[in-house]
């Protein structure tokens, strides 16, 4: 049972132990890992969380329902309500619910960027550590302990 699965069959596909190729042995890890991570209830709210705010970030100017930065010094502190701010106004008079869902973008790039970027500079500096050893290796792995030695909210 080589080549792409039909339909009736994905799942005896997804099921066999001895994979017939280098697409199949993939799927089947891949269906493994999906099967494992649905099996956790936590997990999954995680995810949906996750989509959630993605498609928030994506659709953030047909959800949002006032300009993000658009001030009205009378509408100022207004509690909230289904007419007019859903999550209220702030000192400004800014709706609450249009930054937090405009806010989603940029939560997300930096998510990504420190996604990019942290195991970057880790590899550079476990490198350079690990290849010149000696004092560089301990100053760099003692920096490494100080950060690691912070909680994570104070750093961010």
């Amino acid at each position: 049972m080589s080549g792409a699965p039909t339909p009736a069959g994905l799942r005896a596909w997804l099921d066999t132990d001895t994979p017939q190729s280098r697409l199949q042995a993939r799927s089947i890890s891949a269906w493994n890992a999906w099967r494992t991570l649905s099996s956790n209830a936590l997990a999954m709210v995680g995810l949906g969380i996750i989509v959630v705010l993605i498609l928030m970030a994506i659709f953030a100017p047909v959800i949002a329902t006032h300009a993000p930065n658009a001030q009205n010094l009378a509408g100022r502190l207004n509690p909230p309500g289904w007419e007019g701010h859903i999550l209220g106004t702030d000192e400004l008079g800014r709706d609450i619910f249009s930054r937090i869902v405009h806010g989603a973008r940029v939560t997300l790039y930096i998510v990504a960027l420190v996604a990019v970027t942290a195991p970057v500079f880790g590899l550079i500096i476990g490198t350079v550590a690990g290849t010149l050893g000696g004092w560089t290796d301990r100053i760099l792995m003692r920096i490494t302990d100080i950060f690691l030695a912070f909680p994570k909210l104070i750093l961010a």
